[in-house]
């Protein structure tokens, strides 16, 4: 079985426009109904061979009675109420005038529809049911109508308004599910587009942080070096050549890591992707050495138990980052003749990274941050512990100097 597109769609078009204009959709339903209670009364119920059609004519306060109800039902979905007590009061006339019945309750009927699907179960219940519709209008049928009170009509009045009632609760109820799904769906969008701009936001804040650590560890490197050439260029020219391979090498560094962390910014087809691994705890003795020719003794002590397991990726990494950032703080705050030691211990299910300097030999130093909140360095030491679920310990020694401690879980 097919059905004819052009058909399907101009149907669908007057659904559609019926749907935007709710005054042209009522009128049309009280005009159809009008036209089916005229109808309906020249059917006599009550022919030799069951209904016949053009035995009997409506009278005219019948006529009247269903001109006044299919009025009443233009207004059904602005007073829903208003509309079934009316509706129901030119039924019970109706009814009880004890001429020949004309089918006024149709009205009625759909003023009750229109009540379940437009309010809630309680109210259809006692309002419509109960205490107008299907109570008084089959009452008064039984009671006070032409008909004897077990005759069919009275009681097809009982089960239409009961399945008015039923059809209304059935079609606020599907209403209600369905704007239910409709707002789980969209709180659970809404969820979603939430947590992914809480992931951009963490890892924003994860780049930058790798590019602070990366940036102020290498500047500053590059900055003594370029000092000490400056120092030494006319008198140790030797001694300047070398300080100018360190900010050289430094430098070219420098500029492998930014390559690295920005590559992480590009799109997915960009060409020249980044394939260099994280740093970590394995190219400590590198870091340390560029402090070194910086002119920064550093003593390490690395001590990781449980024959050397290496810890997880992110752990490493914030390790080497604390570590990085600590020494970068020690050259660039403590005075001149400092001394650093770096100790990586694990203990138990952790691992403790400790970056100890004696403060250096002169008084003129910068002053240090006595916690974690005073720059920038330190800010993203704390972030990074306490990312992993650690925590990060910084502040002065007492006698001089300065000690930073991570404890990360491993």
């Amino acid at each position: 079985m097919t059905t004819d597109p052009v058909r399907q769609g101009r149907f669908r078009a007057v659904r559609q426009w019926l749907r935007l204009h709710p005054p042209a959709t009522d009128a049309a339903l009280a005009l159809g109904a009008l036209v089916a209670m005229v109808v309906g009364s020249f059917v006599s119920p009550l022919g030799p061979h069951g209904p016949t059609f053009g035995t009997r004519t409506p009278e005219p306060f019948s006529l009247v009675l269903m001109l006044l109800g299919s009025a009443a039902l233009v207004f059904r979905r602005r007073r829903p109420r208003a509309v079934l007590a009316a509706t129901v009061a030119l039924s019970l006339l109706e009814l009880s005038s004890g001429e020949p019945r004309a089918p006024v309750a149709m009205c009625a009927v759909i003023a009750l529809y229109t009540l379940a699907a437009r309010t809630d179960r309680p109210t259809t219940w006692k309002v419509g049911l109960r205490l107008l519709t299907m109570a008084g209008l089959t009452g008064v049928a039984m009671l006070a109508g032409p008909l004897p009170w077990y005759a069919q009509e009275n009681i097809g009045v009982f089960a239409w308004t009961g399945m008015a009632a039923a059809a209304g609760d059935a079609v606020r109820s599907r209403r209600a599910f369905i704007d239910a799904i409709r707002e789980r769906a969209e709180r659970a969008e809404r969820t979603r587009e939430e947590e992914a701009r809480r992931r951009v936001a963490e890892e924003r804040l994860r780049i930058a942080r790798d590019l602070h650590d990366v940036v102020a560890h290498h500047i500053a490197l590059v900055n003594v070096q370029a000092g000490v050439a400056a120092h030494v260029m006319d008198k140790r020219p030797d001694q300047a050549k070398e300080a100018l391979a360190h900010v050289r090498d430094a430098s070219r560094s420098a500029l492998n890591e930014l390559r690295a962390t920005v590559g992480l910014l590009r799109q997915s087809g960009d060409p020249e992707a980044p394939t260099e691994p994280a740093p970590g705890l394995g190219v400590l003795e590198e870091l340390t050495d560029t402090f070194r020719n910086a002119g920064l003794p550093v003593k390490v002590m690395v001590e990781l138990g449980r024959d050397g397991e290496p810890l997880p990726a992110a752990v490493d990494l914030a390790a080497y980052r604390v570590i990085q950032e600590a020494l970068t703080n020690v050259r660039k705050h403590a005075g001149p003749g400092a001394t650093a030691e770096v100790s990586v211990v694990r203990v138990g299910a952790s691992v403790e990274v400790t970056v100890l300097d004696d403060g250096g030999t002169s008084a003129d130093s910068a002053p240090r941050p006595a916690d974690p909140g005073g720059g920038h360095g330190l800010l993203g030491m704390r972030e990074r512990a306490g990312a992993l679920g650690g925590s990060c310990s910084a502040g002065p020694r007492y006698g001089g100097g300065y000690r930073v401690h991570a404890v990360l879980p491993a």
